[in-house]
């Protein structure tokens, strides 16, 4: 573990996760404010103390709450692939240039992706930066690939 420290790629590759890692556990606070905001519950026990009639209010779905939780699915079916693939290609010896550049891309793709969905942004600014996020996924599983059938 000492080694793997000392290794400029995987901290690289360690500070690029733990942004997008903390960007996607940001998503369910998101969630939950405007859950809060815009008064659009999905559970019972969370307007429980509420009068009956308003109960039936709240117990919606809202576009906005909908929006941000779809956001959230996206993050997990991206950036769960990006760290696993992400820390086999760290691991697989790339020049520290060419790393550094596949997780900034992600990152960035990332970020503008949410920036994006979350604001409403007109396509395919969504559509690029998600395309983007798979690319850079797509382009370390080559190399880890690559360098694993070469040896």
């Amino acid at each position: 573990m000492e080694k793997l420290m000392e290794n400029d790629v995987f901290m690289a590759f360690s500070t690029y996760a733990a942004i997008v890692i903390l960007k996607m556990m940001l998503m369910a606070p998101m969630t939950a404010y405007y859950r809060l905001t815009r008064g659009a519950f999905a559970n019972d026990e969370d307007v429980s103390r509420k009068p009956a009639e308003e109960r039936k209010k709240l117990l919606r779905a809202h576009p906005d709450v909908e929006r941000v939780r779809r956001c959230h699915q996206n993050d997990l079916e991206n950036i769960i692939p990006f760290v696993v693939i992400g820390l086999l290609y760290a691991l697989s010896g790339p020049e520290l240039s060419t790393a550094l550049l596949h997780f900034r891309l992600f990152t960035g793709s990332r970020i503008f992706h949410t920036i994006a969905y979350v604001g409403a942004l007109p396509q395919p600014s969504r559509g690029l930066s998600w395309m983007l996020g798979m690319l850079v996924t797509f382009s370390m599983a080559y190399r880890v690939l690559s360098t694993v059938v070469l040896l």
